[in-house]
């Protein structure tokens, strides 16, 4: 939902910055892999319990993921870049709820919760952008990608902003989980309700 709106503001630093990183010869799916690395080392320390390791490795988690876009952008995107991309960050997204459901048992069943409204968000995301691709449809809302972003209630920026919210309240895990994966299902139907309206056929 702010994806789209955020973009006018961080693409234009992001872009300085790809452009100085590929000039130096560092390439989008180095990044793709070295954010993945950190991010599933804020999980790892969430985890053991340095929930503010956490925090910081999901954050440069998400610089990376800002910079590998710019990169490619600057060398020219790839469908296999965007594959990666898109794997990388699901891998991300489900690993931060199981590092707090492995800290504490009574987090275990929101994290379940939680991952399981993630792989329907997900599921509803790929299969509208498969159908979005074979009817020709464009958007750049979210900047230049490699297949079709469809907007939806829970985005990338949400869910940035929920693992904050759970690193720096890590006793109320349960009620963020629980509530965040309300608003996933939500999306799902908002985005099906979408997918009726353009997709009749």
């Amino acid at each position: 939902m702010l994806d789209a709106m955020l973009r006018p503001l961080i693409d234009p630093p992001l872009a300085r910055a790809g452009r100085a990183l590929a000039g130096i010869g560092i390439t989008a799916n180095m990044l793709t892999f070295g954010g993945l690395a950190l991010g599933l080392g804020g999980a790892v320390a969430i985890a053991t319990g340095k929930v503010w390791l956490g925090l910081a490795l999901i954050l440069a988690n998400r610089l990376l993921d800002g910079l590998d876009g710019a990169v490619a952008r600057v060398r020219g995107p790839t469908a296999l870049g965007g594959y990666f991309d898109i794997v990388a960050d699901f891998a991300f997204y489900v690993s931060i709820p199981l590092g707090f459901g492995v800290l504490a048992a009574a987090n275990t069943l929101p994290a379940l919760v939680l991952v399981a409204s993630f792989v329907l968000t997900g599921v509803s995301f790929l299969a509208f952008a498969v159908i979005a691709a074979e009817r020709g449809a464009q958007t750049e809302a979210h900047g230049k990608k490699s297949f079709f972003y469809s907007t939806g209630l829970a985005e990338g920026t949400e869910t940035i902003a929920v693992f904050v919210a759970m690193c720096l309240f890590p006793a109320w895990f349960a009620v963020i989980a629980y509530s965040y994966a309300a608003l996933c299902v939500m999306t799902v139907f908002q985005r099906s309700a979408t997918a009726i309206a353009l997709f009749r056929d």
